[in-house]
């Protein structure tokens, strides 16, 4: 019994299906809303899509509690960076402060694959990152147990002149598909949809 419990041990990582996509006039990050341990569905009302400033947002896949710590120490931190040298924190900046936080805690990781987009002067970006801190930049990118399935669907259908409402059906297609195979996603989806007027946070159950 314990020797199938070791073999199948990567089934006891929570799962999720998160997905991020930049289009001409913002970012959109999305993720289903269950949340999983091993066969037993602990919430059907998880959130995993996190306002990190007026216009950054992070969108995560992992431990719910580790995604949740992250997050408040990356808001805080971008608080005190506005009000110490009087400007909002860039994307890039936002994204390679998790990296630093998520590399210094290498020796016990948080367990949480992050999705970071937003908006600013250079315009809408997006990057992903890995538990050990990893910034890699994209136009579109999925993290979690759905991502074979959704990738496909986004490497199909995205463009880099999708405007937000386009990029929307997008990634709705994207994580239905996903749900529809992978038992550890479903019961909905939420949205942070970031343009140059703010951050709109949407939800969406079936």
């Amino acid at each position: 019994m314990e020797k199938q419990a070791q073999q199948a041990g990567y089934m006891w990582v929570p799962g999720a299906t998160t997905v991020g996509v930049v289009c001409t006039d913002g970012v959109i990050l999305a993720s289903e809303k269950r949340v999983s341990y091993g066969y037993l569905v602990v919430s059907k009302g998880g959130k995993k899509v996190f306002k990190i400033t007026d216009h950054i947002g992070a969108a995560c896949a992992g431990l719910v509690s580790d995604m949740q710590i992250l997050v408040r120490e990356v808001e805080a931190y971008a608080n005190l960076f506005t009000l110490d040298v009087g400007r909002n924190i860039s994307v890039r900046s936002a994204a390679k402060l998790m990296s630093n936080l998520l590399f210094s805690r290498r020796l016990a990781p948080l367990i949480t694959q992050t999705i970071v987009g937003g908006i600013d002067e250079e315009g809408p970006s997006l990057y992903v990152l890995d538990v050990l801190g990893s910034v890699i930049p994209d136009k579109y990118a999925v993290v979690g147990s759905g991502t074979e399935i959704a990738m496909g669907v986004l490497e199909e259908g995205y463009d880099e002149k999708l405007t937000v409402k386009e990029a929307k059906d997008l990634v709705v297609r994207a994580i239905k598909s996903a749900i529809s195979r992978d038992i550890m996603s479903g019961d909905g989806i939420d949205f942070l949809i970031i343009t140059k007027d703010g951050i709109a946070e949407e939800s969406m159950k079936f």
